[in-house]
């Protein structure tokens, strides 16, 4: 304690009831000019004060001291030794000590106290001019983010409408009996480009989505046997397009894993496609599964380019790529891998790479959890429903893109449906009526009225059918299918559309009738 008193930063002292300094510390000593033994026993505190000091002192002070046993922030002014006048800012406290009372004074000079003020309002205001910084910062970096989320999906929606098209050409062609091998390998080529720019969209999206976490998984127990093949159907053109052989290691017995069979598809899918862009033409890519202990272990392995020691540990980071130059197999936007990652992780899983070197080829290896098949429902491959050809439809096409709205109708002609194709959202509306449409397929960003806004007409009109309305668009965020589902709409497929999948809808609609929402 009596260390604390003699460093303390401001003028302390103890004085009896009567005024006479029994301690003094060396701060108030060196504001004062007076050595502690000039102080102590030999001066009372009122002695220091000018005269006006001491009227207030006789007057105010010690009365107010005697009734109240403290005094608060009153301004005097001390005599410093030399003569000069020092103004202080005076506390004041009465205690009792065993029989006897004392006086505790903290002292503070005026200019000291001045100073300090302005310095913490300083510190107030800077911290105040931080704080909106710092909030302005935030909505900045919100607003970039909401902003780089509606350019993500703007530019996937931008991509994906040129490729609708493109899609309807590579099914028309694909349903035909070519016999000129060139046109066999043009449509060839055509639907497999279309794939990997779809699915480079697609990923481009997700790793947006799993770094904010806005992907929700459908967690279910599945066959890694289907996972695989699913997987293997996705990629089988990129494979063959380079000549490689892909060799494949079924698990026997069955595995299965607590994950999102579409997300399970997909990380398979994308660690194949990156062997088989990362390997020069005629390659060897092996696929093999297999239990260790409680884990589902998932191996890709390939005769690709390798990787070398230093960049096997930033391999997954986003936008990662290895060094340009003719080494590279392909290009790549650096983001399958990541996405690979954050997927797996998501299902509480891992991810690693291994590779001796570069020209020696990589391996892959995803553990996740195993599960026992009785868990979850196990999720089996649906098998692919035919309706019988006396099951067609009559069908309206509302897309103010020509090439799309044509093509498609070309392919739903093709399977045997009743085609009518309107440029907008208004004289489409007439054209259902006209029509008395069984489905209606339809763009959500129209000339004349959002597409939502047609569903919704479709949806109150009194005299409605069983129609069902498809939304077929390049919008494929979350947020977009909930709003083609409030406003009305029984589907939701995003351009380029799943041709298999919407011939589907229309058949099984045909047989049984039914509103999703």
């Amino acid at each position: 304690m009596s260390e604390a008193f003699e460093r303390a930063p401001c003028g302390l002292l103890t004085t009896t009831a009567q005024g006479t300094i029994v301690r003094a510390n060396s701060t108030f000593c060196r504001w004062t000019g007076y050595q502690r033994e000039d102080l102590v026993e030999k001066r009372r505190l009122q002695d220091l004060l000018t005269i006006g000091g001491k009227v207030f002192h006789q007057t105010h002070w010690a009365p107010l001291l005697q009734m109240q046993r403290s005094v608060a922030e009153v301004k005097l002014d001390i005599v410093h030794r030399s003569g000069t006048i020092v103004p202080m800012l005076i506390n004041a406290a009465r205690q009792r000590y065993g029989d006897n009372e004392f006086d505790e004074f903290a002292l503070l000079v005026v200019a000291d106290r001045h100073k300090y003020e302005r310095e913490l309002l300083r510190a107030r205001q800077q911290a105040e001019v931080a704080l909106e910084a710092k909030l302005a910062a935030q909505k900045a970096l919100e607003l970039a983010d909401r902003r780089k989320d509606e350019f993500l999906a703007t530019l996937a929606h931008e991509l994906r409408n040129p490729l609708a098209p493109i899609a309807s050409v590579v099914e028309l062609l694909r349903l035909k009996d070519l016999a000129d091998p060139q046109l066999v390998w043009s449509r060839d080529v055509l639907e497999r480009q279309l794939g990997h720019i779809a699915h480079l969209v697609d990923d481009l999206l997700d790793i947006s989505r799993i770094a904010e976490g806005k992907i929700e998984l459908r967690r279910e127990s599945v066959d890694l046997t289907t996972a695989m093949r699913h997987a293997i159907e996705g990629s089988r053109s990129l494979i063959d397009g380079s000549s490689h052989t892909l060799s494949v290691e079924y698990p026997e017995p069955a595995i299965f894993v607590d994950a999102d069979q579409t997300r399970l598809a997909q990380i398979i899918q994308n660690l194949l496609n990156n062997a088989a862009k990362y390997t020069p033409s005629g390659g060897k890519i092996n696929l093999s599964t297999k239990r260790d202990g409680n884990d589902a272990v998932i191996r890709v392995r390939d005769t690709g380019i390798g990787i070398a020691a230093e960049h096997l540990s930033d391999i997954f980071d986003i936008f990662s790529q290895l060094p340009s130059g003719r080494e590279r197999a392909q290009g790549g936007l650096g983001i399958g891998l990541s996405l690979v990652h954050g997927l797996t992780e998501m299902m509480g899983g891992s991810v690693s790479a291994k590779s001796d070197g570069v020209g020696k080829g990589s391996e892959f290896v995803v553990r996740l959890p195993a599960v026992d098949p009785e868990v979850h429902g196990v999720s089996r491959e649906e098998p692919f429903y035919t309706a019988p050809a006396s099951k067609m439809q009559r069908v309206v096409i509302i897309d103010d893109d020509d090439d799309a709205a044509t093509g498609l109708a070309m392919v739903l002609e093709a399977d045997g449906h009743t085609v009518r194709t309107a440029p907008g959202g208004k004289v489409g509306l007439q054209l259902v009526h006209d029509f008395d449409a069984q489905a209606v397929i339809l763009d959500i960003s129209l000339h004349d009225m959002s597409g939502y806004d047609v569903a919704r007409s479709l949806k109150d009109a009194p005299n409605r059918s069983a129609a069902v309305v498809i939304a077929l668009t390049g919008w494929g965020r979350a947020q977009d299918k909930e709003a083609a589902q409030s406003a009305g709409f029984d589907f939701h497929f995003t351009k380029p559309a799943d041709i298999d999948g919407l011939l589907r809808v229309l058949q099984d609609w045909a047989i049984n009738p039914r509103r999703q929402n």
